[in-house]
This record gives C-alpha cells, sequence and structure tokens, in this order.
C-alpha cells in the first residue's frame, strides 16, 4: 500500500468535498433561506404550572 498515494487521493477527495460544501451554501444563501437554527438554541419548553384549584387533585 502506497501510503503517500492514499493520502493524496484523501486530499483531492477532501478538495471536492469543500467546494460542493461552498457551492451549496451559496445556492442556500442565493436562496434566502435561513441556516437551521444550532441543537439546544431553541426555546426550552416549561412545565405547565397548576392553578390552585388543580393542586388538591395531586
Amino acid at each position: 500500500m502506497d501510503l503517500s498515494r492514499l493520502i493524496q487521493d484523501l486530499n483531492a477527495e477532501k478538495e471536492k468535498l469543500e467546494r460542493v460544501i461552498a457551492s451549496l451554501e451559496e445556492l442556500q444563501r442565493a436562496a434566502g433561506l435561513a441556516l437551521p437554527p444550532a441543537p439546544g438554541s431553541g426555546k426550552r419548553l416549561r412545565r405547565k404550572s397548576l392553578g390552585p384549584e388543580e393542586r388538591p387533585k395531586i
């Protein structure tokens, strides 16, 4: 196995992927689409608080 050839092939594949990603990001910007929010950056769901009439039921 030629390690230097393998590294060369992987670097070529990496460059192709970077170009594809850049193209897709440009298309997304041109279409006016927003990037999806990062996980955990949204509003947190909160538990509904119980009213005074519901508390004795528990």
